[in-house]
């Protein structure tokens, strides 16, 4: 198969991720095609096509045939944690995870990667070691926080990769991407929040400063998607995120 030839379908795709993902493989000479809730989105190097992230639809066909698909679907999570918002966080990424299992399950010829957003704060916050996919501690208590904003990040993470791994489709490698902040340029990303921050004189430390920040830059998100895809004896979850977090003091400091 010649690279001209391979085809990419990114649900959700239309946020700061989705973007940097379609100018990626449309640089490489890859078909994208970008499942989006608004009917006139565009981007360049991309064919929008409309879903509603719940419910089987003509979208269905894009993914029989495709060779990667990369689900960013879901309620953002930078709102007020109310009663509706929650709701909503939790119902669009399991539904939207759901409902492309089923797709992909009535595929003749299934996709041969399916990639999953995920989080990392699914993990405790540790001063002590690090968090990885093996022995990474999560539903722990932490000393100091509130148990119903915890909680409720692990729930989400758990609802969210049980969704993908419990999907009838044994001919397709599942990866659920356990995100941490991805950094780089262009608007709407959480750097962008972040600065506006700092131009308003309010990047001061927060707490005690100590809290690690983990975090990933776009250009290396990128290349571990191509990596994945590549090296195809990888499944299940992997953690996307740079070696190295700095703690939270240094990170604003960094940023003023």
């Amino acid at each position: 198969m010649t690279t001209s030839s391979k085809k990419i379908v990114i649900p959700g795709g239309g946020g700061f991720i989705g973007r940097h993902l379609t100018r990626y493989f449309a640089d490489k000479g890859w078909e994208v095609v970008v499942l989006s809730r608004r009917r006139n989105e565009r981007q360049e190097g991309a064919r929008f096509v409309w879903w509603d992230g719940a419910n089987l639809d003509a979208w269905v066909d894009e993914l029989d045939g495709s060779d990667a698909v990369i689900n960013l679907a879901g309620r953002t999570v930078n709102c007020r944690y109310n009663k509706k918002n929650r709701r909503q966080i939790y119902e669009s990424r399991q539904s939207s995870t759901e409902v492309i299992g089923e797709a992909i399950a009535d595929c003749a010829a299934p996709p041969s990667v399916w990639f999953n957003a995920s989080s990392a704060t699914v993990y405790r916050h540790s001063l002590d070691r690090a968090m990885d996919e093996a022995t990474g501690d999560i539903d722990l208590v932490e000393p100091g926080k509130p148990r119903d904003k915890w909680e409720f990040s692990v729930d989400v993470v758990n609802r969210w990769e049980a969704a993908l791994f419990d999907a009838p489709t044994p001919d397709t490698r599942r990866i659920a991407m356990r995100l941490s902040m991805v950094f780089g340029s262009g608007k709407g990303g959480v750097y962008e929040a972040f600065r506006n921050i700092a131009r308003f004189g309010l990047a001061g430390t927060q707490g005690p400063g100590n809290q690690y920040v983990s975090w990933l830059h776009v250009v290396d998100f990128l290349r571990m998607i191509d990596w994945c895809i590549e090296n195809e004896n990888l499944e299940g979850t992997i953690n996307m995120c740079s070696p190295k977090p700095i703690p939270n003091r240094e990170f604003l400091k960094a940023l003023r």
